[in-house]
């Protein structure tokens, strides 16, 4: 069983019944927008893809049969539970953020140690940085990226959160799989139902 097995089965276990009857309008991705996905991101971890090719996306992502819009993903930030990008709009974030994060934050980089991991490339443009994932007030206050070119210290395809407000970007885990794996570990602790 893979990792991604693993993580949606227990997922479908975890999720309140009206979210598992949105997901029931989903689909994977195609093979030819997941070869566009690689094309543009040629590192993307096959667990990733994987996925993707079960569940393309569930951020306000429509689908012939209905909207889907459910929180199946989280991070270090346990009040922040975060949608799946489908392919298309990780394919758009792409196309939007050339800025790095030493172009946006500036002194700051060097004058608040919080701000930015020592194993994240602060000249690095942001959209070379994988975009999967936007928290659930769309993105805004947190989005989750694959980093490909860490920097001195880190590992290919990390996971990176980002975070605003007070603004930081942190490494949460060494790889796509390794993040799937805490999200199990941690028995999908950031599903909550409204009171």
């Amino acid at each position: 069983m893979s990792i991604v097995d693993t993580y949606l089965t227990g997922l479908y276990q975890a999720l309140p019944a009206q979210d598992l009857e949105q997901l029931k309008h989903s689909h994977g991705a195609s093979e030819a927008d997941l070869s566009r996905l690689l094309a543009r991101y040629p590192q993307a971890p096959a667990s990733l893809l994987e996925l993707l090719g079960r569940l393309d996306g569930t951020h306000f992502r429509k689908y012939p049969n209905g909207e889907v819009f459910v929180l199946v993903l989280g991070s270090d930030v346990f009040e922040y539970p975060y949608y799946l990008s489908s392919v298309e709009q990780i394919l758009e974030e792409a196309g939007q953020y050339n800025d790095s994060i030493a172009d946006v934050y500036g002194d700051y980089v060097d004058e608040d140690p919080e701000l930015l991991d020592p194993a994240i490339d602060g000249q690095l443009a942001m959209g070379e940085r994988l975009c999967f994932s936007q928290c659930m007030n769309n993105g805004g206050t947190s989005r989750l990226y694959i980093d490909f070119n860490p920097a001195a210290g880190g590992s290919v395809g990390q996971v990176v959160r980002y975070l605003h407000d007070p603004d930081s970007y942190k490494v949460i885990a060494a790889s796509f799989d390794d993040y799937l794996k805490q999200l199990v570990d941690q028995n999908y602790e950031f599903i909550f139902e409204d009171e």
